[in-house]
């Protein structure tokens, strides 16, 4: 099984489209799964999900040929089961304007431009699944065709150059942490 998960907005659904079909794969939809089990619970923006349940759930529903795909992953799956994780990431300045197309209340944006920013998905993903399997890849100023080549690499050879990606840095250059971090 591979992964694919990012921060909501940098494009894991639409690339795991493609590549399912190209490669006939099932995708398994880690929110999908959670709100048709019961396990996601809404709250006034957001869900709140019991990770613990979602993963025992994940366990038993699991297909061979599966791509699994959510910003939840890297919590529910066991890493054992995992060939590849590939993390989305896309630059804080266009995600706010998704955001702000997507309608994201003010503290669900911030919210999810903080984590982008800070790279803690990325993170938590080697943490919990392994830095040998986990790979990052920019989607900023790339389209759906290239960053799914990049990732069909990956499958076929097993390696590939993932991206270099340090938000904070560029916030923080920019004079923007404020703006991001307003806390």
């Amino acid at each position: 099984m591979n992964v694919i998960t990012g921060n909501p907005g940098t494009g894991k659904h639409t690339v795991a489209r493609i590549l399912a079909k190209k490669h006939r794969l099932e995708i398994v939809d880690v929110n999908r799964i959670a709100i048709d089990e019961g396990i996601a619970k809404k709250n006034t923006d957001a869900f709140d999900v019991d990770v613990k349940k979602l993963k025992k759930v994940l366990d038993k529903k699991m297909p061979e040929n599966a791509l699994l795909v959510g910003h939840l992953a890297p919590y529910v799956v066991s890493k054992n089961k995992v060939k590849y994780a590939i993390v989305l990431r896309r630059s804080p300045y266009s995600l706010e304007r998704s955001y702000k197309k997507r309608r994201y209340t003010k503290k669900k944006t911030i919210e999810n431009l903080g984590s982008e920013i800070l790279g803690i998905t990325y993170y938590d993903t080697i943490k919990n699944i392994g830095r040998k399997k986990t790979f990052q890849f920019d989607t900023t100023n790339r389209s759906i065709t290239e960053t799914v080549k990049r990732i069909e690499l990956l499958f076929a050879k097993g390696k590939t150059r993932e991206d270099s990606v340090d938000w904070l840095k560029v916030v923080s250059k920019k004079g923007d942490l404020k703006r991001f971090f307003p806390y």
